[in-house]
């Protein structure tokens, strides 16, 4: 009977060859958040009062932080929490830890944190 041909691990850089099916091998399976039991948006805070919070700052903040540092103009569609508020209501709702990023931005800056985080004792 054939099998099927083991499929390389699909963290960036890893080699590790895994079973057709499975996503990452066993070094970095931790790493990444598992959508199937990930809790909904707004049960972890990303409700109505936060889109209409959201939809004001960036009424206020049109442009990416990031790719203005950059000297590119870039229309900011995402408010990012600076400081990763891990379910803590007082930072989550802080807006001076809040930016506002384009999609490409948030999306780097959020999977290096997935990878990489910081805590702070």
């Amino acid at each position: 009977m054939p099998y099927k041909p083991l499929v390389p691990c699909r963290h960036p850089g890893c080699r590790a060859l895994i079973k057709p099916g499975e996503l990452y091998c066993e070094k970095h399976k931790g790493l990444y958040l598992d959508e199937v039991n990930r809790p909904s948006a707004a049960s972890r805070g990303y409700g109505k009062r936060w889109q209409k919070a959201s939809r004001a700052f960036l009424h206020q903040h049109t442009l990416c932080e990031r790719c203005l540092k950059e000297g590119k103009y870039v229309k900011a569609t995402v408010v990012d929490h600076i400081r990763p508020h891990r379910g803590d209501p007082k930072l989550f709702w802080d807006e001076s830890n809040w930016q506002a990023l384009c999609k490409p931005c948030h999306d780097r800056k959020t999977f290096t944190e997935d990878v990489r985080p910081e805590y702070k004792f």
